[in-house]
């Protein structure tokens, strides 16, 4: 509920649809907003599928590294030399 109301209230997708769809509307259309709203839909749609194939994905890998503890536990190395690398970095700038 509150991610829903967090993207609804977001302003850069209605400023991505206002300043870039327009580019995309013939000159001398019937109605210029029902074009509009149709490209909307496409480009929704399209955004609702590479949605779902991430998540999809997301799955996958999951499964993969959850399951094995030789990932986790490069993953837990990788993440702490990378942490302390930032600490590092950190500790040594002005």
């Amino acid at each position: 509920y509150r991610g829903f109301l967090i993207n609804i209230l977001n302003p850069k997708l209605s400023i991505f649809f206002l300043a870039f769809l327009p580019l995309f509307v013939s000159s001398s259309p019937i109605s210029p907003t029902l074009q509009m709203v149709f490209l909307s839909l496409v480009f929704m749609g399209m955004t609702l599928g590479v949605f779902i194939l991430y998540g999809i994905s997301a799955n996958g890998v999951r499964h993969y590294v959850v399951n094995s503890p030789k990932v986790i536990r490069r993953c837990q190395r990788t993440f702490g030399i990378i942490f302390t690398g930032l600490g590092a970095k950190l500790a040594f700038t002005d």
